[in-house]
């Protein structure tokens, strides 16, 4: 039996209707309650969204998978969504799981003309997939909840020519906010991290010292990603982080180390080691480590003379 293609949600009137919800008081965006939304018979497990989701939740009954640990959803966790990107929701039947906390739907037209509406685009935490969600402590929490407060309270009142403005303002100081966070999160998260980087280690290791890995050329920065079960740009952001490198440096880094390798305890040519390598082109190869080293492939190995 074949799985139906993602329902597509195309504004927030209907969101809210499919929710079995009131309209939202303002089409273009709306702060729901958690506790509010319901799962109808016959609305669709998996959907792609034409607006923005950003969303403080916690859930009772239920843990979630993080990278390769399980938590409680004790603190709120956010999770956000682009306009395009497919969500899906898995029904238990051994309990039922409560739900609290908001909803933010936010539709592109809202941003239109303002700032936001390119600026938005830059953080990347909406290109991070769901299990690599925003733990947030109570702290935290309190400062989103406030800012959301603000943004329902504005347009709930009566719309004026200042609104629009005021909520863009509460919109970016939220996901500033986010960003900060999210920072926070691959600091503070030190077991879970170093054991990340022992893992992408290891990766890279088994990658380049495996003959039939390396006849498919270098590893991708998506092919290291997946392996590791995150998302590209979460994986980059990580180690941007911890390490001040980004993952194609790390990979760039395990490469020159291997080619230095092969350089000083080998007789294979320069060509011979750039395409055990994974290049296509010897010239790229040299032109790669002497960028990494200030020293073409000839210069290093006759250094070791």
């Amino acid at each position: 039996m074949e799985s139906k293609p993602p329902y597509r949600i195309r504004n927030i009137q209907e969101f809210h209707r499919l929710r079995g919800l009131p309209p939202p008081e303002h089409p273009l965006i709306s702060v729901i309650d958690y506790s509010t939304i319901h799962l109808l018979p016959g609305n669709p497990l998996s959907w792609v969204l034409d607006y923005y989701s950003i969303s403080l939740k916690r859930t009772t009954h239920a843990k979630m998978r993080y990278g390769q640990q399980d938590y409680d959803f004790d603190s709120g966790v956010m999770f956000f969504m682009a306009p395009g990107q497919v969500f899906s929701v898995t029904v238990d039947d051994d309990a039922v799981p409560k739900h609290s906390g908001w909803i933010l739907l936010i539709h592109p037209d809202f941003l239109w003309n303002t700032p936001l509406a390119k600026s938005i685009k830059r953080y990347e935490y909406f290109d991070y997939a769901v299990n690599e969600a925003l733990f947030l402590s109570e702290k935290e929490e309190v400062t989103m909840n406030n800012i959301v407060h603000n943004i329902r309270q504005e347009y709930h009142s009566n719309i004026d020519q200042f609104s629009q403005n005021i909520i863009i303002s509460q919109i970016e100081t939220l996901l500033n906010y986010a960003e900060r966070f999210y920072q926070r999160q691959f600091i503070t998260r030190k077991i879970t991290n170093h054991q990340l980087l022992d893992q992408l280690e290891q990766l890279l290791t088994d990658y380049f010292n495996n003959d039939e890995l390396m006849a498919e050329g270098l590893p991708t920065v998506q092919y290291v990603a997946e392996a590791l079960h995150l998302s590209a740009n979460y994986l980059s952001g990580l180690l941007k982080v911890l390490t001040g490198q980004s993952t194609q440096q790390h990979i760039q880094e395990k490469l020159i180390g291997k080619a230095k390798e092969k350089l000083s305890t080998t007789d294979l040519s320069v060509s011979e080691i750039a395409y055990d390598l994974g290049f296509e082109h010897p010239q790229s190869f040299s032109k790669l480590f002497k960028a990494k080293t200030n020293l073409t492939p000839s210069a290093f190995r006759q250094s070791f003379n």
